[in-house]
């Protein structure tokens, strides 16, 4: 089952992810929010859509824009609006 952790603790973890450009998009109920802060960050993809990110933040270690995921996702992107994915040292396996 594919699974995201960072500093030794599991942020998300399902069967059911998404992958696209070889990332895991994760569900957001699959998601632990408590490990994620919102940020200002946004980005562009031509195809996918604009994307947010969210910090992650374990035992007070601070992960910036480590996570991301695309609020309303383009049509040809649509399977993965509100799943999240990981990259900056997140370990996903699976």
């Amino acid at each position: 089952m594919p699974k995201a952790s960072w500093n030794g603790t599991v942020i998300a973890e399902s069967e059911r992810t998404e992958m696209v450009e070889g990332n895991h998009y994760f569900p957001s109920e699959a998601v632990n929010s408590a490990y994620l802060r919102p940020s200002a960050t946004h980005s562009v993809c031509p195809w996918k859509g604009t994307a947010s990110y969210y910090d992650i933040v374990v035992e007070g270690n601070v992960n910036k824009d480590a996570a991301w995921y695309y609020p309303e996702a383009k049509e040809a992107a649509k399977q993965i609006t509100g799943h999240v994915a990981f990259w900056k040292g997140v370990k996903v396996e699976g």
